[in-house]
């Protein structure tokens, strides 16, 4: 399932806290957005249609949850952007970060845990 970056945020808004009506959901975005209530309600309906959120009415109103993990989506575009950019392997990913620099000394060292983890047979 594709979903944009304009739906992610307001998928981050249903993942911390849902169900939620759509005035809760443009209430939540007010101070990190600067998006019209019609802009969200309208990502909203994308989401419905995409089949990943869901609507359920309670009273004269919808409300909004998602019908997808957040886990799963991450899988998924991580997945996508290691196919699309790198063949599918990790390795030349961490190595193109290293070249540009953009590895911290935190970073570096949960990688070498992560890697150990990995050698001792941790999940």
């Amino acid at each position: 399932m594709q979903i944009s970056e304009a739906e992610s945020v307001v998928m981050d808004v249903l993942w911390a806290r849902s169900p939620l009506g759509a005035d809760e959901v443009v209430q939540a975005l007010a101070g990190q957005q600067d998006w019209q209530e019609a802009t969200i309600k309208t990502l909203l309906n994308r989401l419905l249609n995409k089949g990943a959120i869901r609507a359920e009415k309670d009273g004269r109103r919808y409300l909004y949850a998602p019908q997808v993990k957040r886990e799963d989506w991450v899988l998924e575009e991580s997945r996508g952007l290691l196919d699309r950019l790198f063949d599918g392997r990790v390795a030349p990913l961490v190595a193109h970060f290293s070249a540009h620099r953009k590895l911290s000394k935190k970073d570096v060292a949960e990688l070498r845990k992560l890697l150990e983890e990995i050698d001792d047979g941790k999940p």
